[in-house]
């Protein structure tokens, strides 16, 4: 545990005369009852026991290895720390050692063991040896002469009982202990002495120990005038019971002092964990009060306000169960007049915290319905703590403490952390939210509706992704050129953050401008959206796909329609024929994306469709997801249009989201479909009114 003293090796090792030494080991063991002796040479680590010092420890000669780590494994667990460090106090000052500790046998069996040493140092004060000698006290008459002596200089306390429950022996340490003289104490049964032993653990031990014949150890705590914990050892004996004991109140606080530190640090940590993310109000309300109970108080009320200040959400937690319904009555009371109570506006203003004992507690609640709850649920004291935002309260956190239970400053901090996390993570949400819609909305307002040609039906469809940036490049776009044709876009900038929603504005315009102002095939379009892109160095890069809806007067009298298409890495659109056949329409070659080379060559890809046939153009989000492929998804695509082929083509859009998406998708979705209803029909109800701008040349009359 602590190895060779530190002591230069290089040094040389003084002799000690041999006879000299066995004079003083003889010397202390006598001091010790001749019990049994060790010498430690602090210089090569080999420590020498006696035998009876190795029966003591529950060795036999062989398997003791002369080490002091045999030492200390047979340490009890408690008592390790303790000798180690008066052996290090003992070797640093050249002195005395003496210490009592317990020793774990192999067999199950705890013996108590005092032990005195003595530390030997060369000329230069080098410690260079440790001789000493060890008395098992496990069970000892107190009577006996040799055993007094060892009792009197011992480090613990010890008394002994008789068979009828009186004082026989007090020693030194147990008079300053206990705060009694042994004058006080011979000859006084136990029970009427310290009468807080009466029904407590210390005489269900010591009756237990006689009843039994058999030692117990335990740790009790005895109330005033002692006021302390203590740690107890007691051996029966045919003349009574035998009991050592120390003080650890010191140790115990320290402990208890470690455990609520190492739980507050856990209800931090799981506040983070649990506060990540969107939180909304409601959520603040249900989590923050669980976290907060039992750990930071007894009772937490968490108030949430809204972004007037206005009290929206509240929540509790009470580590009493039978009181928790009360605790939500007085919440609900004092939440309908939150803002109206002078402290709370305070505090929401201020951002201060505020601690009051109960007087001042229910002074500083509205009279009435809220005044008397509190009054039932009588803390003894009260926190009030903001949740603070970046630049505003959000809320209050109010912790109630009760049972005379006070708030350590250190639960109050943990508390104001909590707090503080909590109003950072409504603040963030709340941010993110009204960017999310700002952004959502002004990317929707591009966005435009799509014309509605005469027999031909136009959806649109656009869907954010639920994670990543609230804005992404995914656009689509439907409107008529000159000649009357429909143009169909869809595309994707690389990116999903404002910088690439502000690159999908671009683009779009540029492409719609482009695209209006002739009437350019897709290919054609592309290539100049390019080198538009080039000219005005806007530098990003992007998939598109343009469908071109046409016709001539033969293939209006044929009932068809050409779709002339081009792609710049853009996955291919699907065709569902009017029999429900599904087919992916993939041109000769793929063809670079926009923003890679201004020079590259496009080509269009040509199919002729017919009448009541439907076109899909969408992004990638429909069809990848985190668990399925772009593979997986385009069969998934192809499966649902077959299935959902017959449906009218607003709910066939709606199906293919709600089955390929499931909620909120990982990426943006956007969707354009054109369906082309017959011509030789009055355009069906189903599409709607026909909606397309002035000045286009007119549709002809439908086919007699």
């Amino acid at each position: 545990m602590w190895g060779k003293a530190a002591v230069d090796e290089s040094a040389d090792h003084v002799a000690i005369d041999d006879r000299e030494a066995d004079r003083l080991r003889g010397e202390l063991a006598i001091d010790a009852a001749g019990i049994g002796t060790f010498d430690w040479d602090l210089v090569t680590g080999r420590l020498d026991w006696d035998e009876r010092l190795v029966e003591m420890f529950g060795y036999d000669v062989a398997g003791f290895d002369g080490t002091i780590e045999a030492f200390t494994s047979r340490l009890h667990a408690d008592d390790v720390d303790r000798v180690a460090e008066e052996l290090r106090a003992a070797i640093a000052a050249c002195g005395d050692f003496s210490s009592l500790y317990r020793v774990s046998r192999p067999d199950g069996d705890v013996r108590l063991v005092s032990a005195r040493g003595r530390v030997l140092c060369d000329p230069e004060g080098r410690p260079t040896r440790l001789l000493g000698a060890a008395h098992d006290l496990t069970g000892q008459r107190s009577g006996d002469p040799e055993i007094v002596r060892v009792l009197e200089a011992m480090p613990a306390g010890f008394y002994s009982l008789d068979l009828e429950w009186r004082f026989t022996h007090v020693n030194a340490e147990a008079e300053r202990l206990l705060g009694r003289g042994r004058d006080e104490l011979l000859g006084e049964v136990i029970w009427s002495a310290f009468p807080a032993t009466v029904g407590s653990e210390f005489e269900d031990a010591y009756r237990r120990a006689v009843a039994t014949d058999r030692p117990v150890s335990f740790d009790a705590y005895y109330p005033e005038p002692l006021d302390g914990w203590y740690e107890l050892r007691a051996w029966p004996s045919p003349d009574g019971l035998a009991v050592y004991f120390l003080e650890v109140t010191g140790r115990r606080l320290a402990q208890e002092q470690a455990q609520r530190a190492s739980a507050r640090m856990d209800v931090l940590a799981r506040a983070s964990r649990e506060l990540a993310g969107s939180l909304t109000g409601a959520v603040a309300t249900e989590r923050l009060p669980r976290l907060a109970v039992p750990v930071l108080a007894d009772a937490c009320i968490v108030s949430v306000l809204d972004t007037h200040g206005h009290p929206v959400d509240v929540g509790t937690w009470h580590t009493d169960p039978g009181q928790g319904p009360l605790l939500a009555r007085y919440a609900a009371a004092r939440h309908a007049v939150l803002t109206n109570i002078p402290l709370a506006a305070r505090i929401i203003t201020t951002g201060d915290r505020v601690v009051l004992d109960r007087t001042a507690a229910l002074a500083a609640t509205a009279a009435g319905e809220a005044r008397d709850l509190l009054a039932q649920l009588a803390p003894t004291t009260a926190a009030v703590l903001p949740l603070r935002g970046r630049d505003r309260t959000l809320g209050l956190m109010t912790l109630l403490y009760s049972g005379g239970r006070q708030p350590a400053e250190e639960d109050l901090a943990a508390a104001e952390d909590l707090a503080d996390r909590a109003g950072l993570a409504l603040d963030n949400a709340r941010l993110y939210g009204q960017q999310r819609q700002l952004a959502e909305q002004l990317q929707l307002s591009m966005l435009t509706a799509p014309p509605e040609p005469d027999h031909s039906e136009i959806v649109v469809r656009y869907l954010p992704a639920a994670e990543a940036a609230a804005v992404g490049g995914d656009w689509y776009d439907a409107f008529l050129q000159e000649d009357g044709a429909t143009m169909l876009v869809i595309g994707d900038v690389a990116g999903h953050d404002t910088a690439a929603a502000a690159a999908m504005g671009q683009l779009r315009s540029l492409l719609r401008g482009i695209a209006t102002s002739s009437d350019a095939a897709p290919a054609e379009v592309l290539s100049r959206l390019d080198r538009s892109m080039s000219l005005l160095r806007v530098d990003t890069l992007a998939t598109a796909l343009i469908a071109r809806v046409e016709q001539t007067p033969e293939e209006r009298q044929r009932g068809v329609t050409r779709m002339r298409w081009a792609s710049a890495g853009h996955l291919p659109p699907f065709v569902v024929t009017p029999a429900g056949d599904v087919t992916a329409v993939a041109g000769p070659r793929p063809e670079l994306l926009l923003g890679v080379d201004p020079t590259a060559r496009r080509t269009d890809g040509v199919v002729t469709l017919d009448r009541e046939a439907t076109v899909l153009l969408y992004t990638d989000g429909l069809v990848e997801s985190r668990v399925a492929d772009l593979d997986a998804g385009l069969d998934r695509l192809r499966d649902a249009l077959a299935e959902l082929a017959h449906l009218p083509l607003q709910e066939l859009c709606d199906q293919l989201i709600q089955r390929l998406v499931e909620g909120r998708p990982d990426d943006d979705v956007a969707l354009v479909a054109i369906r082309l209803h017959r011509q030789d029909l009055p355009r069906p109800a189903e599409a709607g009114p026909v909606s397309v701008p002035d000045g286009l040349p007119p549709e002809p009359a439908p086919n007699a």
